[in-house]
């Protein structure tokens, strides 16, 4: 007679979430979370209040669908950078990276995760800013108070909708170099406000300041009809300022250990 023998049971690797599922993650992490609520309330308020401003104190010749939706974008250029900067840290701060690394052990997909979370995040304010800029103009028309124009170029709305992209991935960038969130809210603001400080002061580096400093060189991204000179002079400031923390933070991210 023969007897069976068992075989043991071949362990099967579950199959790796999609990038698509831990988007929908990330984008659950930034927008459920007290800190996170808050700032995108804090946006949209902003908006909001930028309307009357451009109302009764802007020039009347900036009282355009244009000029509201700048004035609309102003809470999305500081704050975003803030929500991409805790999208990072507050993960190490409640010690939730020890779950999100052990089901997704390959960290740069988790990074790749939270710059698409943060790219829809900063579309999605752009199209809600556009809303209010709407408003905003329809507005002026009815108070007299502005005969300028509805209409603006879709390459402006490509290139804002880039900028509010830049600043969360500018905000993701500085929360994986640095780890901690005051510290990387305070030289997110604090390092590119000393160097405009320092070009302004210093003449030798005034020509540089125009190539480096991106308080200039990314406000082209909200005008009408940037040039080739602009987009490299913006190309170049954030290739220092973007793509250096970026890759520097995903290293240091992908090589710190989980306690």
């Amino acid at each position: 007679m023969t007897t069976a023998t068992a075989v043991p049971a071949v362990p099967v690797e579950p199959a790796r979430p999609s990038l698509a599922r831990l988007t929908a993650v990330e984008l659950r992490k930034m927008t459920d979370t007290r800190s996170g609520r808050w700032l995108l309330i804090l946006i949209a308020l902003t908006a909001v209040v930028m309307t009357p401003l451009m109302l009764f104190a802007a020039p009347e010749e900036e009282r355009t669908l244009a000029g509201f939706l700048s004035a609309a974008l102003t809470g999305v250029s500081f704050l975003l950078p803030v929500l991409g900067i805790l999208s990072v840290t507050q993960e190490w701060s409640q010690r939730t990276t020890l779950t999100t690394f052990a089901l997704v052990p390959e960290r740069h997909r988790v990074v790749a995760a939270k710059l698409a979370a943060g790219a829809l995040l900063g579309a999605a304010f752009v199209a809600a800013a556009l809303a209010v800029a709407a408003v905003g103009r329809g507005l002026a028309g009815v108070l007299g108070r502005s005969d300028g124009a509805w209409t603006i170029a879709p390459s402006q709305v490509a290139t804002t909708v880039l900028f509010a992209v830049i600043a969360v991935f500018s905000g993701v960038a500085f929360g994986m170099l640095f780890m901690n969130s005051p510290l990387a809210i305070v030289l997110y603001f604090a390092l590119p406000t000393a160097w405009s400080v320092l070009t302004e002061t210093v003449d030798a580096l005034k020509d540089v300041a125009g190539w480096l400093d991106t308080n200039r060189t990314l406000n082209a991204l909200l005008d009408e009809g940037i040039t080739w000179e602009e987009w490299a002079r913006a190309g170049t400031s954030l290739a220092v300022w973007l793509l250096i923390p970026l890759l520097l933070g995903l290293v240091r991210l992908t090589r710190r250990e989980v306690k």
